[in-house]
């Protein structure tokens, strides 16, 4: 989250394990400019380890690529990279990507006035190394609790990318068809070939993921999109 320096009463520093509630803890985290990620998980402080390039930057630039391109050609659909994302009194992550629909589109957030998002992103994201206890643990039963449709977690260390699919208030496993690709429920036309991604042929994932964006569900999808807009 973007921090500013305003005078203020002596705050404690923030640290990891610190249990606080969410407005504590973002004027702790505001008086703490060089901490550069830090986390509110069910009232519990995560602050971030420093990211491994192999474990954490590599894939989560591969990711971004992903998703970039499919955001591109989508109107009325965003991604924002690490943000600050307020779920609930007790909750307070910062996702590696979150992709989801613009408020004028019928999304699920909205924008604070403060710039921050609100509520569940469609989509979330993350490279679990270090945190890999955390993202499969408390955060994933955050994601589902707080109503995140899709949650895709990338256990680098392992090498494996679980896409998980909230139905029926539970997350189930999405599987690859057939062809090594998943498909995205919430956002037509997101195509993911796994092992592709696993493996860093970039080439071959953004393929797909352009035939994703050239199928007749993600024409319709956009249609939705634009004509929701139109009635705003």
């Amino acid at each position: 989250m973007v921090r500013e320096y305003s005078p203020q009463r002596h705050l404690p520093p923030l640290e990891s394990g610190d249990r606080l509630t969410r407005p504590e803890f973002e004027r702790r985290y505001a008086a703490a400019p060089h901490i550069k990620k830090a986390e509110l998980i069910e009232g519990i402080v995560y602050i971030a380890s420093p990211v491994r390039h192999e474990q954490h930057g590599k894939p989560h630039s591969r990711v971004i690529t992903w998703l970039g391109v499919y955001q591109s050609l989508t109107p009325g659909v965003d991604l924002s990279v690490e943000p600050t994302v307020r779920l609930d009194l007790d909750n307070e992550p910062q996702p590696d990507a979150a992709l989801f629909i613009e408020p004028d589109a019928g999304g699920q957030t909205r924008l604070s006035s403060d710039g921050y998002i609100e509520g569940s992103p469609e989509l979330i994201v993350e490279i679990a190394a270090s945190s890999v206890a955390i993202d499969t643990g408390s955060k994933k039963q955050v994601y589902r609790r707080n109503g995140v449709l899709e949650y895709v977690i990338w256990q680098s260390y392992e090498n494996k990318i679980e896409w998980f699919c909230l139905i029926d208030g539970d997350y189930r496993l999405l599987s690859p068809g057939a062809d090594g690709i998943i498909r995205s429920g919430v956002f037509p036309g997101l195509w993911l070939a796994v092992e592709a991604l696993l493996n860093n042929q970039m080439v071959r994932v953004l393929e797909v993921v352009q035939a994703g964006l050239k199928s007749p569900e993600h024409d319709a999808f956009v249609q939705q999109l634009q004509k929701y807009t139109s009635l705003k």
